[in-house]
C-alpha cells in the first residue's frame, strides 16, 4: 500500500450560503482545512451538512461566498483531490466488491491499495467476488469506505460515516482516518455522533 505524504494542500471557504427550493438554508458559514486537520460537521437533521459538503465538491453551487484551494498545483478543485462518502454508498449493485473497487480506482486514479488490500483492511477479503447487492447494508458500507484506500487524495468529506458500521467497523473506520491524518490528510465528516479524533474541531450549522 502507497504511504506517501501528501504535499500541503488546503481549503477555504467564506461566508457560504445555502439556498434549497427558495429556502435559505444556511448563511455565513466558513472554515480552513488543512494538512492533518479534522472537522466534525454537526447540527440538527435539514440543517444544510449533506448541501455544504456537497458545495464544497463542486456538486451544489453556492448562493453566496467563496471556496478556494491552495497549494502547490494551480486551478486545482477539490473535487479533484478529494473523496466523497455520502448517504449512498455509490456501488454498481450487479458488480463484485473487487470489480467495484477496481472501477473506482480506475476513475479516480492516484492508484494507492489495490482492491484485495483494501478489502482485507475493511475485513472483507471473503467477500471480494460477491456481487455487492448480496452484501449486508454494513458490508456495502465497508466497501464503499475501501474506496479511501485504493486512491490516493488529500481530503476525505465523509456524510455520516459510521452510519450502518457495528462497533468492530467504527474502530477500523476511527483507525483509517488517524492514519490519513497522520499522512497529511485532511477530514471533514458530517456526523451525529464522536468521530474518535483527537483534537477534531467542531463546526456547526444552524441552531
Amino acid at each position: 500500500m502507497r504511504q506517501d505524504s501528501f504535499p500541503p494542500t488546503r481549503l477555504d471557504a467564506e461566508n457560504l450560503a445555502c439556498r434549497r427550493g427558495g429556502r435559505l438554508i444556511f448563511e455565513g458559514v466558513s472554515l480552513t482545512l488543512g494538512q492533518g486537520e479534522a472537522i466534525a460537521l454537526t447540527g440538527r437533521n435539514g440543517a444544510g451538512k449533506s448541501s455544504l459538503i456537497a458545495m464544497l465538491c463542486g456538486r451544489l453551487r453556492p448562493d453566496g461566498g467563496t471556496i478556494r484551494i491552495e497549494g502547490d498545483e494551480e486551478d486545482v478543485q477539490l473535487a479533484e483531490i478529494s473523496h466523497l462518502i455520502g448517504h449512498r454508498d455509490g456501488l454498481k449493485t450487479a458488480l463484485t466488491a473487487r470489480e467495484n473497487l477496481a472501477f473506482a480506482q480506475d476513475v479516480l486514479g492516484d492508484a494507492a491499495a489495490s482492491p484485495e488490500e483494501a478489502l482485507t483492511v475493511v475485513g472483507l477479503p471473503h467477500a471480494a467476488e460477491l456481487p455487492v447487492g448480496y452484501l449486508s447494508a454494513g458490508q456495502r458500507r465497508r466497501v464503499a469506505l475501501a474506496r479511501l484506500l485504493v486512491s490516493a487524495r488529500p481530503f476525505w468529506l465523509l456524510d455520516e460515516p459510521m452510519a450502518a458500521l457495528d462497533t468492530a467497523s467504527q474502530a477500523m473506520l476511527t483507525g483509517l482516518m488517524q492514519a490519513h491524518l497522520k499522512q497529511g490528510g485532511a477530514i471533514l465528516a458530517a456526523t451525529h455522533g464522536p468521530l474518535g479524533l483527537d483534537g477534531a474541531r467542531e463546526l456547526r450549522i444552524g441552531p
